[in-house]
């Protein structure tokens, strides 16, 4: 019996990298669509075919390849990848067609910024209702070329590293998908990287703005770039390629990042700065662990940086610092590897944060900047993930704030 079930599913290049595996990922769509599911199909290339023409490519050229050249080179990949599925789909019974960028009904129109090109989302959203939902609503499978797109004047370009995951997401938004599903090479977003750690497990589930922390700090999982294209109300699906069965558990992504860089004061009350200096501290990890136990019992830690002869901790000003401190202090004279401890009160805590921080160049550099020809000195900064952690005076906070913002728009 048929219901209006809808999905959009990307199988990535190790789903295709065989002839057998190709056939597994056709038969999984095959499948679900004899279950009465509306389907959209996003290919990556396959296997290793990107690497093999960028390489050839460059060989061949001494490396001086333009980058829009380049660009339609690789894009061969994907679009040899969406006709032979498509092709294949068709000779196992089901109704189905290819998207080119060639073509005029192209969907994934982008700027021009050649090999990380960005999505005009209000022109990739047009073209996808016009063109691309209509052939699902009546049981066609559009098979559509992953990490692909083309400018407004028709130049191929590519959308970096998580490209076929942008392409699904944008995709599966513009159907109204139920579900977007992620075919790789793994069990799903795992605990660690299964290429280090032995038999790391899966997770049943993860917030976006948990998972996009991991891209952050170079987990093979997904890019951050693509994450920021995850639909607020659409879970994604990560799942195994060694199943032919769509509706097979994996890791369901939740909720949506914002788009928007920008900064808060995210401590309501000042903050202290307790700085611990000595030598080797970083190896005595009994004192570490004392000077966490005091800080915990007594406040909340706002933020920690440590290196061989230091370490400083942030804390919020409340449930009489002034014992805290004496405590540290205690324990900072009371072993030979720490030597004296300082202590700045009265901080205002700024967060900086937003999908695509830490591919804005120079960003430390220009808040740095601003505020120091403003007088406004930095006590402390961290960088965790996409966010950028700033400590300045707290009479001060509110024309730091406004400074910070003005910097983060500042392109």
């Amino acid at each position: 019996m048929k219901f209006d079930k809808k999905i959009a599913v990307k199988f990535g290049g190790s789903s295709l990298a065989e002839p057998e595996k190709l056939l597994k990922a056709v038969m999984a769509v095959v499948s679900e669509a004899k279950r009465g599911t509306k389907i959209a199909v996003i290919v990556s290339a396959m296997g290793k075919t990107t690497d093999t023409l960028m390489s050839t490519a460059k060989s061949i050229s001494n490396g001086k390849v333009a980058k829009h050249e380049l660009d339609d080179i690789l894009s061969m990949g994907e679009r040899t990848s969406a006709r032979i599925f498509a092709t294949a789909l068709r000779n196992n019974g089901v109704d189905a067609c290819y998207f080119d960028p060639m073509d005029d009904k192209w969907p994934i129109i982008t700027d021009e910024a050649f090999q990380n090109a960005n999505p005009d989302i209000e022109v990739c959203s047009k073209n996808i209702r016009n063109y691309v939902l209509p052939l699902v609503e009546k049981d066609t499978i559009p098979v559509i070329a992953g990490f692909v797109g083309k400018t407004k004047d028709d130049k191929i370009t590519t959308l970096g590293r998580g490209g076929s995951d942008t392409t699904a997401f944008i995709v599966g938004e513009n159907i109204g998908a139920d579900q977007i599903v992620l075919v790789t090479d793994a069990e799903g977003i795992m605990t660690s990287d299964p290429k280090i750690i032995q038999n790391p497990k899966r997770l049943s589930e993860i917030n976006v703005n948990t998972l996009v922390g991991l891209a952050d700090s170079g987990a093979k999982f997904i890019h951050s770039k693509a994450l920021k294209y995850k639909p607020k109300d659409i879970d994604v699906k990560v799942m195994n390629n060694k199943h032919d069965d769509l509706s097979m558990p994996g890791t369901l992504i939740k909720g949506a990042l914002s788009w928007e860089l920008d900064a808060e004061i995210a401590s309501s009350i000042p903050v202290a700065e307790i700085t611990v200096i000595g030598e080797s501290i970083s190896n005595n990890t009994k004192i570490i662990t004392e000077m966490f136990e005091k800080v915990r019992q007594h406040t909340t830690l706002l933020g920690m940086s440590m290196n061989t002869n230091s370490i400083i901790f942030y804390i919020r000003q409340e449930n009489n610092p002034e014992e805290l401190f004496s405590q540290i202090h205690k324990i900072t004279v009371d072993n030979k590897e720490t030597i004296a401890m300082a202590v700045k009160k009265d901080l205002a805590f700024i967060q900086t944060s937003g999908v695509g921080l830490e591919e804005t160049h120079g960003i430390i550099g220009r808040i740095s900047e601003d505020l120091r020809h403003a007088g406004i000195n930095i006590s402390g900064i961290l960088t965790i993930t996409s966010s950028i952690l700033l400590f300045v005076d707290w009479n001060e906070k509110e024309k730091a704030l406004n400074l910070i913002k003005t910097s983060l728009k500042t392109q």
